[in-house]
C-alpha cells in the first residue's frame, strides 16, 4: 500500500457520503422537524461512516438511510424536554431541501414533495417516535421490513405493526388527494392579496367554513396560544397581526416543497405561512413566526434576484 492511498480512500469516502448528504437530510428532517438538528444527525452520520469497515456494505444509501434515521430517533427522543418547554403549538421549521434527482420521475417527485409539505409534517408530530421513524423509512424510501427491523432494534412482526399503526393514522388525518401545484400556488397567491386589501368577506370566501389556523411564536413573536378554528375567527386574527405590521412586504418562495408566503421585515423574514386545501378552499394554514425558525428561509434580496 503507498503512502497516498489512505488520504485517496477518505477522499473516496467522502465524495461518496456527499453523494447522498441531501437525501439524509432530508430523511433525518423528516423523523425530527429541525433544520438544525437534521444537519447536525447527518453529521454524525458522516462520523459514523468515515470510522467503519465498508466491506460488507451492499448499498450504501440504504445503510446510510439506516444510520442517519436511528441518530434522528435519538436526536427526537431528545426533544421531548425542549417540547415540554415551548411556548404555544410547535411546528416543524421550513425548509427547501433538494428533494429528488434533476431527472427523478415526475410522480416520485410529487409524492417526496408531499411527504415534506407542513401538512405532512404537522401529523407525522403525532406519531409515536417509532411510528414515525418507521414509517419514513416504509413510505417515503421504500426500506425492506427487515431492514427496518434492524435499525430500530425490534423485530419484523413489531415493525409491521408500527407501519400499519402509522399508515392507518396518517390516513385518518390526511387522506391522499392530489392538490394540483399549479392550483395551490394560484390559491396562496389569491389569499395573499386579499388580505392586503383588508377585504374581510374576500377572504372568508377562500378559507373552509371549519378552517384550522396554527401559528409559532415560540414565545417570541406574536402567535396564537392555541389553535384557531373558524374562517371569521382566523380572519381577524390575521387582520389584527397585519395592523400591527403595515410595512410587511410579501413574496411567494418554494419551501417544503410547495408555494409559502413569506412576510418580510427589510430583509429578514418574519413569518412564513403554509396553506393545505382541499376542494378549492383553503382548510389549514401554518404560520411558523419564530425566528430561531426560519434560519433557513432565504433573505428578500435573494428571492426578488431569482424573480
Amino acid at each position: 500500500m503507498t503512502d497516498d492511498q489512505p488520504g485517496r480512500a477518505g477522499e473516496e469516502l467522502a465524495r461518496e457520503f456527499d453523494e447522498h448528504r441531501a437525501v439524509l437530510v432530508g430523511a433525518a428532517y423528516r423523523v425530527v422537524g429541525s433544520v438544525t438538528d437534521a444537519e447536525d444527525v447527518v453529521q454524525e452520520a458522516w462520523l459514523r461512516w468515515a470510522a467503519i469497515d465498508h466491506g460488507d456494505i451492499r448499498d450504501p444509501r440504504a445503510y446510510l438511510i439506516r444510520i442517519t434515521t436511528r441518530l434522528a430517533l435519538n436526536r427526537l427522543r431528545e426533544q421531548k424536554a425542549r417540547r415540554e418547554q415551548y411556548v404555544g403549538p410547535w411546528l416543524p421549521e421550513p425548509m427547501s431541501p433538494e428533494l429528488a434527482a434533476p431527472d427523478a420521475d415526475p410522480a416520485a417527485v410529487v409524492e417526496l414533495a408531499d411527504s415534506v409539505s407542513m401538512a405532512m409534517l404537522v401529523v407525522l408530530e403525532t406519531l409515536s417516535p417509532l411510528e414515525r421513524a418507521t414509517f419514513v423509512l416504509r413510505e417515503v424510501f421504500d426500506l425492506p421490513y427487515d431492514e427496518i427491523a434492524d435499525t430500530l432494534g425490534r423485530s419484523e412482526t413489531a415493525v409491521r405493526q408500527l407501519a400499519h399503526r402509522a399508515r392507518e393514522h396518517v390516513q385518518a388525518r390526511r387522506p391522499r388527494h392530489h392538490v394540483d401545484k399549479a392550483r395551490h400556488s394560484e390559491l396562496t397567491v389569491r389569499f395573499m392579496a386579499a388580505a392586503g386589501t383588508g377585504d374581510f368577506e374576500q377572504v372568508v370566501s377562500l378559507l373552509a367554513p371549519d378552517a384550522l389556523l396554527i401559528s409559532d411564536g415560540g414565545g417570541k413573536k406574536k402567535a396564537a396560544l392555541r389553535p384557531i378554528r373558524g374562517a371569521a375567527k382566523i380572519v381577524r386574527w390575521l387582520f389584527a397581526v397585519i395592523a400591527e405590521n403595515p410595512d410587511f412586504e410579501i413574496r411567494m418562495g418554494t419551501l417544503n416543497g410547495e408555494t409559502a408566503a413569506i412576510a418580510y421585515d427589510g430583509d429578514v423574514p418574519d413569518t412564513v405561512a403554509f396553506f393545505d386545501m382541499t376542494d378549492g378552499l383553503i382548510t389549514e394554514l401554518y404560520l411558523v413566526r419564530n425566528p430561531d425558525k426560519l434560519t433557513a428561509v432565504p433573505p428578500r434580496h435573494t428571492l426578488d434576484a431569482q424573480s
